[in-house]
């Protein structure tokens, strides 16, 4: 199946690359491009795309805000597309913040061309993308300047098994599923299997939400290994 996407970017430039280099793959389809985030949901609610690649600052509205009035439709608006925030921080309030809206995770815009390719097919696929070598700055120095929701999410925590609660730690700090099924000796089929469950039991959407959702409610703490 053929993934559809849109860009948007005020940068002419970045979104011609972008579209030129994921027009190449087979199996995507540019189909539509914006200048501004209120043009970019305008696009995305007529040409109904797979996945959204959203720049963070933009004039008009920004990423973020374009970011949810995609992932909150309209009453009867029944196509949600996943959301992928391009960036040129590795750290970037806006992205964190993207995050817990429901984006499903963030690519640097210096990122190497295999990478941006398989961050759409990722993302297209219902997994989230949070690069391990970011992802304990970006969570970490946010949650740490942020405090915890009013209602405790670490009650939601005592719902777990101990070993859901193990692999929810160990996406947390950044692990990928191979990493985890290395670290704690089972097969990798075994980790999707309890992310999923951990994922149901929480509410949660993506692994995006799950990595907030442990710093939030205290699993892991800001700065610890």
């Amino acid at each position: 199946m053929t993934i559809r996407v849109i860009i948007v970017d005020d940068q002419a430039m970045v979104r011609a690359g972008f579209a030129a280099l994921l027009s190449a793959q087979a199996d995507i389809d540019v189909v539509g491009e914006a200048p501004d985030g209120r043009a970019g949901v305008d696009v995305a609610r007529s040409v109904h795309p797979d996945v959204v690649l959203m720049d963070v600052r933009m004039p008009e509205m920004d990423g973020l805000a374009a970011a949810r009035a995609i992932l909150n439709p309209p009453v009867g608006g029944t196509h949600v597309p996943k959301v992928l925030m391009l960036t040129t921080f590795d750290v970037d309030d806006y992205v964190y913040e993207a995050l817990r809206a429901g984006a499903s995770g963030f690519l640097l815009k210096d990122a190497p061309p295999a990478d941006l390719i398989s961050a759409v097919r990722v993302v297209a696929a219902g997994e989230a993308l949070l690069a391990p070598s970011v992802t304990r700055r970006l969570i970490a120095d946010f949650a740490a300047q942020r405090p915890a929701p009013r209602r405790d999410p670490s009650l939601r925590l005592k719902g777990l098994t101990p070993r859901e609660t193990e692999v929810l730690e160990l996406i947390a700090r950044g692990l990928s599923n191979q990493e985890i099924a290395s670290r704690l000796v089972v097969a990798e089929q075994t980790v999707k299997t309890h992310i999923g469950r951990v994922l149901a039991k929480l509410d949660l959407r993506d692994r995006a939400q799950a990595v907030i959702f442990a710093y939030e409610s205290g699993l892991v703490r800001p700065g610890g290994v």
